[in-house]
């Protein structure tokens, strides 16, 4: 199965030799699952032909807000609501979370209550799962035809699902914790307060759910589905 990473932003520079770029970490994460990818730069507007050039569809994470003015976001928007109609499978992570409830008829926000920065717990249905995070966004307001997952304290929303052809999560599983470490040091000084940073690497070195993530992903990938316009 063919799944198309939508990429909407970069690693730092300096943190990309050794982590590599986003697209690098999903492949890793997802490696040896049955599933092959296609990389596409929409940040810098080099979107896909169609919704079914690829089989399936993950959106990254970002630097930018959802909410922002940028080139790609109005025809992201687009895209999603497309691949939504035609019921291609699609996964988003943290902005990808995000830009699919925008798109849908939801409502993003800078949260009031700030950042979740490194190892945080979620509790899916029962099942407590430790993922990386970082992230000061979060979905307030649910799109029509969402269904809340998973929960925190900090986090209302941190993992969705729409119907079977759409499955969001908040938080990284991506991220490794030497990568969240490289956050700290590269984009979080002045930005994200220094004793959450510092509470934020105790954290660091504990066991991570990332993939029992990898396994939910790869599993809704690759399920069986009705296909939107089925064969007469």
């Amino acid at each position: 199965m063919r799944i198309g990473i939508l990429q909407t932003g970069q690693s730092p520079d300096v943190l990309r030799d050794k982590a590599g770029d986003y697209p690098d970490m999903f492949e890793a994460l997802l490696a040896g699952r049955g599933l092959e990818f296609q990389r596409y730069d929409v940040e810098h507007m080099h979107f896909p032909k169609d919704v079914h050039e690829c089989d399936g569809w993950l959106i990254t994470g970002s630097r930018h807000g959802a909410y922002e003015d940028h080139p790609f976001i109005k025809p992201l928007e687009t895209f999603i609501r497309d691949a939504h109609a035609e019921k291609v499978p699609m996964v988003g992570i943290c902005f990808g979370h995000q830009i699919i409830a925008q798109a849908l008829g939801g409502k993003v926000e800078k949260f009031s209550g700030g950042w979740a920065v490194g190892p945080q717990d979620y509790d899916f249905g029962g099942e407590v799962i430790a993922l990386n995070a970082w992230h000061q966004d979060q979905v307030t307001e649910l799109p029509p035809g969402a269904t809340p997952i998973a929960g925190n304290d900090f986090c209302a929303y941190p993992a969705l699902t729409y119907g079977d052809t759409i499955f969001t999560v908040q938080p990284h599983p991506e991220f490794r914790d030497e990568f969240v470490e490289g956050l700290m040091d590269t984009r979080g000084r002045g930005v994200v307060p220094d004793e959450l940073m510092e509470a934020a690497r105790t954290r660091l070195g504990r066991p991570n759910g990332a993939p029992r993530i990898a396994e939910r992903i790869a599993d809704f990938f690759l399920k069986t589905r009705v296909p939107a316009h089925p064969e007469s």
